[in-house]
């Protein structure tokens, strides 16, 4: 069996491999009437795409979308939007070693073990490259709930982390590394130019916050908002941990220093803290919604591995072609597109119902 679909009420699938002719997605469930164009989508595309820097892959792919379906005279029409995006600068004769031998910590040997057989060219579905179709339907789910304002950031590369004091939101779009710390930012241009000439890479942390969730949306067991949250995370190439709110850090709390505690407040409670990231018993409290995602160091590598070939021979490798040193970079946008994904089918949900 393959799941390649995410949502309930909102739902999309992705579709494509990394060195295909294209790759892309469907949204399926999205409202009638939205006014969309490449337009609205584009944006966060630019915000994704590769070779924008030198701390990215300097694969140079425009991902310009094309909408094939679902919208007639600039509005969406109830129907499933197809999305696709052409793929222009493949090397697959880079990847002619990861076809006979697995990359440690990448997907190769567990694809083999599922099929039998693999799309070793850039790791096919496997690929950071598939992330753009989550863009590019995390931009329509954005129009679904217009409300919400959803900010990702790089909070953490190679395990420096930025100073809260520090925390500028303009500095997120100001440079290369989705960074609110100018002064991490400047740090961490020789950190991941130093792992880059190496021939290694980097892990990250990054961060999200989405404003303007009403209390309700969630569900109490079995589409729990956080869970949903978590899955939608850890759905993402790369990811190998989720926290919502405190996260681990709970676990050294007390209950009164973990409590959220309530004051009547002008349309509601007032909240003096929000260590539960804004959800409560798997629904929304109308506080801000907070999770942390921890990106592991890209698997791809120039330093060789110990490894085994696919007869089972001890073998060596190291990966040639363009890999991101810091994967957690360009996850920034994913991580917000699907957060968009999460929050636009948890509001159909809601309004399904509770009206």
């Amino acid at each position: 069996m393959s799941f390649n679909t995410f949502g309930r009420a909102f739902r999309f699938m992705t579709w494509g491999e990394s060195h295909g002719p294209a790759i892309g997605a469907v949204v399926d469930g999205c409202p009638p009437g939205i006014a969309l164009t490449e337009g609205d989508v584009q944006p966060w595309l630019d915000r994704r795409r590769p070779g924008t820097s030198r701390f990215t892959t300097q694969r140079r792919e425009l991902d310009e979308v094309r909408i094939l379906s679902g919208v007639f005279e600039g509005r969406t029409t109830g129907t499933p939007i197809s999305l696709m995006i052409e793929n222009v600068d493949q090397r697959s004769k880079d990847y002619s070693e990861v076809a006979q031998a697995y990359r440690p910590g990448h997907a190769d040997y567990a694809y083999d073990a599922k099929y039998g057989f693999r799309d070793y060219r850039g790791g096919g579905r496997s690929s950071a490259r598939e992330t753009a179709s989550r863009v590019a339907a995390g931009a329509i789910a954005r129009l679904v709930v217009p409300q919400v304002r959803i900010r990702a950031w790089v909070e953490a590369i190679g395990g420096e982390a930025v100073d809260p004091a520090n925390f500028d939101d303009a500095q997120i779009d100001a440079n290369p590394f989705f960074c609110p710390d100018a002064a991490a930012a400047s740090r961490w241009e020789e950190k991941v130019d130093a792992a880059r000439k190496a021939g290694s890479s980097l892990g990250a942390v990054v961060a999200c916050e989405a404003t303007g969730v009403p209390p309700g949306w969630g569900a109490p067991l079995y589409a729990k908002l956080d869970s949903e949250l978590a899955a939608a995370a850890m759905s993402i190439n790369a990811v190998k941990g989720v926290e919502i709110g405190d996260g681990f850090a709970a676990a050294a709390l007390t209950g009164e220093q973990n409590a959220d505690a309530m004051r009547p407040g002008a349309d509601g409670p007032a909240f003096l803290a929000n260590h539960a990231g804004g959800i409560a018993g798997g629904i929304a409290t109308g506080q801000p919604i907070r999770l942390r995602v921890a990106f592991k160091p890209t698997s791809s590598i120039l330093n060789p591995v110990e490894t085994i070939s696919r007869t089972g021979e001890a073998a060596e490798i190291a990966t040639r072609g363009r890999h991101d040193p810091c994967v957690g970079i360009r996850g920034v946008p994913v991580v917000e597109a699907m957060v968009a994904l999460v929050l636009a089918d948890q509001a159909l949900l809601h309004r399904a119902q509770c009206g």
